[in-house]
């Protein structure tokens, strides 16, 4: 796994290739629940539905230059990305015209590797130690570039049947971006999302994942609520809207629990790097 230090932020893609299985909700509360610690977070949207910047009150006006612009290489870092109403939560947000990128880059050099690209030529972006990618809910040239920018995926992962079989689809999409074009990716973890535990299938579907992908799932799941549903028609993470709710305490929680990975990750890779 890829070390992590306080002047290179670590980067996470939060992608699924099935929509609705709480992925933008994930992002946006997972990297609320980080600048509410301290850290300095930057979240792209990646999506062209932008629900990520729905979601964190940026209006549809204001979202130029944002993430279709990074991507083409139309506008540098400093220009594409922008305070949040959230302390220490910086936003990319997505206009309907990454919509036409998935066209607009085949024909570009290195098509796979821009996002990638603006990133390390950014010399702003170590302002962050955090970046997180909400990807769309698909695996073409939009998810590609984020995938091979990042250092690491969160899956958020629907406690339903048909959600098992997205999630293989992806790990098999990973592991060829792996060997072909970023051989630091690697799944971080698996999010257990929309969790009824009344529900048969819903622990059924959760042990058959414990099974599966063992220590890999997070041990926090998030549950289904009604107020994490309402937080984005109001424009705030549900983290802001309703914090005693307990879809709020659970994305407190995973952030704990992220955390902790992360760090015991950079010890492990630092236990292994050689001795000089």
């Amino acid at each position: 796994m890829p070390s992590y230090s306080e002047s290179a932020p670590t980067v996470f893609a939060i992608a699924n290739q099935k929509g609705g299985v709480g992925k933008t909700t994930t992002a946006i509360n997972l990297a609320t629940a980080l600048a509410a610690v301290g850290e300095q977070v930057l979240l792209i949207d990646l999506d062209p539905q932008g629900n990520a910047s729905t979601g964190l009150g940026i209006p549809r006006s204001e979202r130029s230059p944002g993430s279709y612009e990074f991507l083409l290489g139309l506008a540098p870092l400093a220009d594409c990305a922008r305070a949040s109403q959230i302390p220490n939560l910086s936003v990319m947000p997505a206009s309907v015209s990454l919509a036409g990128a998935e066209i607009e880059l085949i024909d570009l050099e290195r098509r796979e590797h821009r996002l990638a690209d603006a990133l390390g030529a950014a010399p702003d972006r170590s302002r962050w130690t955090t970046i997180l990618i909400d990807c769309p809910p698909s695996l073409g040239l939009v998810t590609l570039n984020a995938l091979v920018a990042v250092d690491a995926v969160l899956v958020p992962l629907q406690a339903e049947f048909l959600a098992l079989e997205g999630i293989g689809a992806l790990g098999t999409t990973i592991e060829r971006i792996k060997k072909r074009l970023n051989p630091r990716l690697h799944i971080a973890g698996v999010v257990l999302t929309m969790v009824d535990r009344r529900m048969t299938l819903s622990q059924q579907v959760e042990a058959d994942v414990r099974a599966h992908y063992g220590e890999l799932v997070f041990g926090t799941t998030i549950p289904r609520n009604v107020r994490i549903a309402e937080a984005p028609s109001h424009g705030l993470p549900v983290l802001i809207y309703d914090n005693a709710c307990a879809g709020s305490q659970a994305y407190i929680l995973l952030a704990s629990e992220f955390i902790r990975r992360r760090r015991t990750a950079a010890e492990q890779a630092t236990s292994h790097e050689p001795v000089p």
